[in-house]
């Protein structure tokens, strides 16, 4: 009898810094696909971000392993972070399946992602080597999203999940200017985090 695969989600993002709304997405795709473990994937160098306002790579990597470190499901992989030059998903996706041909991936994303994926690299290559999680916030539009859904899935032959979340109103850019402005975010992302944050001295 064979094993089971298992069902490893992979949660991308710059995390600068990481925050709850990172982990509730996560959870909620952990949940909601039944998932073995989900990887938190802190990005390298992202072709679609303006790099000025990004902390380094090991400072993003540290502040997510603090963040996920009381959670047996979670991982952290430095995959993206040491890889030299920009990041790309395929070419992430590629070096998880050779090195893990075991276990079936799952990339975890927002919903309004949906729309911009034909114009990331080799989107045909990602949809080949992953299911995509779609987690929808319940203050999206959802027939535009399933139509982009079977869109995608006919074009790319992708398989798609939609995953219902509950809207979390807090971002990255917002705790930088509220640090910035001395400003408490300890209600944002988890005390070691903001320790590591102070003790850096980051964002200020």
């Amino acid at each position: 009898m064979s094993m089971k695969n298992k069902k490893i989600g992979i949660m991308g993002g710059t995390f600068n810094p990481i925050h709850y709304g990172h982990i509730a997405l996560a959870k909620a795709a952990y949940e909601y696909c039944e998932l073995d473990e989900v990887w938190f994937m802190p990005s390298g160098i992202s072709y679609q971000k303006q790099q000025q306002h990004v902390v380094s790579g090991t400072h993003r990597l540290q502040m997510t392993r603090l963040a996920i470190q009381d959670y047996p499901y979670f991982r952290c992989s430095d995959l993206e972070v040491s890889r030299q030059g920009y990041t790309y998903t395929a070419d992430t996706l590629r070096q998880l399946s050779d090195e893990y041909p075991q276990y079936e991936f799952y990339f975890i994303m927002g919903a309004d992602t949906l729309f911009g994926l034909p114009k990331w690299q080799k989107p045909e290559v990602i949809a080949a080597l992953c299911t995509m999680i779609a987690v929808v916030r319940d203050d999206v539009d959802t027939i535009e999203l399933q139509s982009q859904q079977k869109y995608l899935e006919k074009t790319l032959d992708a398989h798609i999940i939609l995953v219902p979340f509950k809207k979390v109103d807090i971002s990255s850019s917002g705790i930088r200017d509220m640090l910035k402005r001395h400003d408490s975010v300890a209600e944002m992302l988890p005390e070691q985090v903001l320790e590591y944050i102070r003790c850096n001295r980051l964002y200020l």
